[in-house]
């Protein structure tokens, strides 16, 4: 391997690129019209326009990448999160082309990307599983009633291929279950292309922790600690720190261990993470998804285990990898990542395209990490996701982490375009938050109070 195609944009190909420089591998970036003069087109070795503006004409392109990866001699291909990543025809497609694939296995991606599917399997591997039902196709519901009562209400109707928070919806009775799960069709059918959903237990009071896991498509795999994300809105995390604060050194073990079963009965191939669902009162925890992919929140991981899971991706990929003990994998201290978005909290985290008329970070260093793909003067479009940048802290303890982290979303400097940044500060001050208590629904409980911090 002697050079990467990077299917992606934004911060996350700017990391790409860091991690093939890393290594001593040339880098080629790939851009849309929007992203003509973005900053991963400046930091990559070669890049090339794949078409216009629109996702779906560009960076969702299979064909467009491909010819680039031929045009500059690529010789394997990393997709990142979000677009490809978790299309298991790019990944054969991208193997058929005789190129290497920086990713789970095609396999793999099928496996878990159908949500509905994983959970059969995880099941299967004896790994605890929500509640739920069947799926149901579009336009079919058939009999959703009957298994909406046997499902118990609180409950989620989620698309059968989404993921990210993307294509989930909660229904309270019966009521209103119909309207939603034909709602969550249309909207998965747009969205993935699949309008299957299935329905799933809310659990009322809940914690959302996540297992960072590495396979090496033997049977054999390896965890890298858990993470907690429980700090969402619209079901996206906003917040993500590890360890996961107050969760039980057995609930931990558990996890874990559920975690790499599912790994091994898969021969999973790569980086990925199991995520669970935790009862916040018992700490029983519940398999929720797995994906396929580097996660947005890596660098939470990286920060506290000192490994730089990108490189691992990328050596496992060329047969490089070194072959970890799980004993080896010590985390230490606390970690903090806030993601800042250009986007009006206010109004229920409406999206704020606009110019980036003032970018300021603070400086980083051993202690504080910002990744981001953005400088002064770059437009923030409406065409892709609104994240900005990612602030990691770490300290020797979770409260030092978190102090480091108010620190520096203070010295941020943005103006432009309306941002997370006060929300954040607001969220990261709030009682709830600094005893460590904090649910799934922690920013829909305290929004307006958080708001109101905000403006404070």
């Amino acid at each position: 391997m002697k050079k990467v195609l990077i299917a992606n944009r934004g911060e996350i190909a700017c990391r790409i690129v860091r991690a093939c420089r890393k290594l001593g591998l040339a880098s080629v970036a790939v851009y849309s019209e929007a992203d003509a003069g973005a900053l991963h087109v400046e930091l990559a070795d070669e890049a090339y326009a794949i078409g216009p503006s629109d996702a779906r004409e560009s960076y969702l392109r299979v064909d467009r990448i491909l010819d680039v990866a031929r045009r500059s001699g690529a010789d394997a291909v990393h997709p990142g999160y979000g677009f490809l990543s978790e299309r298991p025809s790019f990944a054969t497609a991208v193997t058929d082309a005789g190129l290497v694939w920086i990713g789970p296995s095609a396999q793999n991606i099928a496996d878990m990307g159908d949500k509905e599917r994983a959970r059969v399997i995880a099941s299967q591997c004896g790994v605890p599983v929500v509640p739920g039902s069947g799926r149901f196709d579009a336009p079919d519901l058939g009999g959703i009633e009957e298994a909406g009562a046997q499902v118990g209400y609180p409950l989620l109707v989620k698309a059968s291929a989404g993921g990210g928070g993307i294509g989930m919806r909660r229904v309270d009775d019966v009521s209103a279950l119909r309207a939603t799960a034909l709602a969550t069709q249309s909207m998965a059918a747009r969205a993935f292309g699949d309008g299957t959903v299935y329905l799933e237990r809310c659990i009322p009071v809940a914690r959302h922790v996540e297992v960072q896991v590495f396979g090496f498509g033997d049977g054999r795999a390896v965890h890298f600690h858990e993470r907690d994300c429980s700090t969402q809105r619209r079901f996206q995390k906003i917040i993500e720190e590890s360890p996961a604060p107050g969760l039980p050194a057995a609930t931990r073990e558990r996890m874990a261990g559920a975690a790499l079963r599912l790994c091994a009965a898969q021969r999973y191939d790569g980086a990925g993470t199991v995520e669970f669902i935790v009862d916040a009162a018992s700490f029983e925890f519940y398999f929720l998804e797995m994906n396929t992919r580097i996660q947005v929140e890596h660098p939470v991981t990286e920060m506290n285990t000192g490994r730089d899971l990108v490189a691992l991706q990328i050596d496992l990929a060329r047969g490089a990898v070194e072959r970890l003990a799980q004993a080896a994998i010590a985390s230490r201290g606390h970690a903090v990542e806030c993601r800042i978005y250009a986007e009006n909290p206010a109004k229920r985290f409406l999206p704020s395209p606009g110019t980036l008329e003032r970018f300021v970070l603070p400086p980083e260093s051993a202690q504080l990490r910002i990744d981001t793909g953005y400088r002064g003067g770059d437009r923030v479009t409406h065409f892709y996701d609104p994240l900005i940048a990612k602030l990691v802290c770490h300290g020797a303890d979770r409260t030092e982490a978190v102090d480091r982290m108010l620190d520096a979303l203070s010295r941020t400097e943005i103006a432009g375009v309306t941002t997370n940044v006060a929300f954040l500060r607001a969220a990261l001050s709030h009682p709830v938050f600094r005893a460590g208590d904090v649910s799934t629904g922690f920013v829909d409980a305290h929004w307006a109070e958080l708001v109101e911090r905000k403006a404070a």
